[in-house]
This record gives structure tokens, sequence and C-alpha cells, in this order.
């Protein structure tokens, strides 16, 4: 039986009880502005040629040293963004019942998120950041502007919706989600306070799994990124705790934690997983470059093919919805083989459709996918 078939068979049994799931995702939030760099403009709109790729880009860029360049931005999308509103969006088109909390606006909500926290019965704490993210056929470039972020601490989300509120929220949910760790300067703080002063309070939730994203970390330093880790390993005694890493993130950790640098290799791929799951004694780490996934437990390691598309309608949003995918799976109780294929399903089903999927989409994926 294929990796293909046994998801198959998994999600027929389990697939139905992801809407009894609940989920608390935070607790970042970003409206985000899909542009392409314009290269020749040949007439209105988006009648022109654009830059292609990044190496493409740099040069442009790099041609202008000593003199100056202007360089359009061709907005071709304004929508809610942010590691956590994307997850939380694309778990919530699973149907899993997801409560948000996070960056969405102050005084009042922003336009992007307006639909978002109706549905997520959402807690916005401040002000969201803005990304200006320059999409290319070989990545992306994302450009940040994140001062409103710095209020996102434990003080503030106790006074944005009460502390005996936020405890109780944590309390009901099956999957707590702490996401974009490299963007919210003062969540290393606010995981020692979930720790310290959230859960030894709510109990010993039955399955409780944790999520965390560091959210490409190159911008942090070596001790910050060794001093958040030991952090998240805190966590494991109050649940189930996953760690989600694409490639880059996973040579990171890697570095910081002394490892062998890891090539692609499949091999190479679930031993990392395995090291860093053993290094920091959680339950699960996952490892996603763009061609697969491998993911180690206490139980083993495993590795899956994905779904590459070579001419993807949007790459922004695609880890999250990887991760959300994944962290279905574990939801469900499907086997750590079934969760990476659900998850390379889900990313690979939004890049070609710019679309959330639901478990319904990814078995009729499954069935056409070669």
């Amino acid at each position: 039986m294929t990796p293909h078939d046994r998801t198959l068979e998994e999600l027929s049994e389990k697939a139905g009880s992801i809407s009894s799931r609940k989920a608390l995702i935070g607790f970042d939030g970003f409206v985000d502005k899909i542009v392409h760099p314009v290269k020749q403009r040949h007439g209105m709109g988006e009648d022109f040629d654009r830059i292609e790729t990044i190496a493409e880009f740099g040069a442009r860029i790099s041609a202008a040293a000593g003199h100056s360049a202007n360089i359009e931005m061709f907005q071709m999308l304004e929508k809610l963004g942010g590691n956590g509103p994307i997850m939380a969006n694309a778990m919530l088109g699973a149907q899993v019942d997801v409560r948000y909390v996070g960056a969405l606006g102050n005084p009042n909500i922003h336009a992007v998120f307006e639909e978002f926290a109706a549905k997520t019965d959402a807690v916005s704490v401040t002000n969201p950041g803005i990304t200006t993210a320059a999409e290319f056929t070989d990545g992306k470039l994302m450009f940040g502007d994140m001062a409103s972020l710095e209020e996102v601490d434990y003080a503030h989300i106790v006074a944005a919706m009460g502390e005996g509120a936020f405890l109780d929220a944590c309390a009901k949910a099956h999957l707590i989600a702490l996401v974009n760790w490299t963007m919210l300067p003062r969540l290393s703080e606010f995981f020692n306070d979930m720790v310290d002063k959230v859960l030894p309070n709510i109990g010993p939730g039955d399955n409780r799994q944790f999520f965390f994203d560091l959210a490409d970390p190159a911008k942090r330093s070596e001790g910050d990124i060794h001093s958040v880790l030991k952090t998240i390993t805190r966590f494991q005694p109050y649940g189930a705790v996953t760690l989600g890493l694409n490639y880059s993130e996973g040579r990171q950790v890697a570095k910081v934690l002394g490892l062998p640098e890891p090539t692609e290799e499949p091999d190479d791929l679930k031993a990392l997983a395995s090291r860093i799951r053993q290094e920091l004694d959680i339950s699960c780490v996952v490892v996603h470059p763009t061609h697969s996934a491998a993911c180690a437990t206490r139980d083993g390691s495993w590795w899956v093919k994905g779904p590459y598309c070579d001419k993807p309608k949007i790459t922004t949003g695609a880890g999250d919805h990887f991760n959300a995918g994944f962290m279905c799976g574990r939801l469900i109780g499907l086997s750590p083989e079934a969760c990476l294929t659900t998850a390379v399903c889900f990313s690979g089903l939004y890049v070609r459709t710019a679309k959330s999927p639901n478990l319904s989409d990814v078995t009729r994926f499954l069935g056409e996918w070669e």
C-alpha cells in the first residue's frame, strides 16, 4: 500500500471528527500587500513584464549603486496575513473550531480581518504589521513594518480579553498554536508567562497539542534562538509539542544546536528532524523543504514527496497551510506519515488555487496526484 493509499484510508476513518476539534491560535497579524516588481511596462494596469527572479531583482538593485533606481511594485492583492491568521484561516477552512487572539487592529478591526475576526470570535490586542511581499518565480522577498507588534505580550492580551477568559480559551483548546516568534519581540517572554501563569492553572487537557513556528529566525541572534528552543521544551509536560520548520529554519536550528548541516536528501531530512526532536525532548519535529517533508516522533521518522507546482498562483502562506494540514492530521489522530501527506496536499492545493482546502479536497487531490 502506498503512502497515498494509507492516508486515504486513515482520512476515511477519521476526517469526520475534525469539526469537534478546537484550536486557539495567535498572536500576530499582518496586512499582506502582494506585489510584482515591474521590469517593463507596456500599458495600464497589469500590462507589464515582471521581474521574474530574485537574482534578476538583485542585479537591478546592484546596478543602481552610486546612482538611483525607481522600481514600480504593482499590487496584485491585499489580504490578511501573518503566520497566525493564515494558519487559522486554513484550519477554519478545514472545519476546525478556531479562536484567534492577535494583532488585528485597534481600536477597530482592520478591514482585511473583519470576516476572519467574526468567524473566529477574535480578540485583537493591537494594530497589525504591514508586509509588502514581492513574489518571484523562485521565491519571495517580504518587507515588514512591525512597530505595533511590540505590544503583543501577556499584559496586553490579558487587558484585551481578561485573564480568566484567556485561561478558559486555553483550557478548552485541543490545539494551542504559538507562531511567528521572529516577528514578535516579546514572544519569548510570553511563552514563559504561558508556562508559569497559564498552563499550571488549566488542568492537564486530554491529548492537548502545542504547535510552534519560529518563522525564519535569521535576524535573531543564536543566543535568542537557543533560549526560545529551551523555552519550547518547557511546554512538553502540559501536552504534545510539535515544532514546525521549513528547510532554512531547520538548518538554522541545526547550527544553533551544533548538529550536522543537512541536505534535502530524504535520509538527511529524517535525521535532522530526529536529532532536533531528541535535543529538545519534545513530541514531534517536522521539516519541510519545497519538494518534500519529513518528521520525527518518539516512534521513528518519516519522509514524503510533495506535489511540487512550478507555476504557483501564490506562494505567500504556503508554509502556514502546510502547518495547518499537519496539525489537522495530529488533531484527528492520523499517523505521522499521513500527517505529512495531508500537509503537503494542503500547501500543494493552496499554491495551485490560492484558496484554503479542506479534508475532502485533500482526499480528491490524493486520488488525482500521480
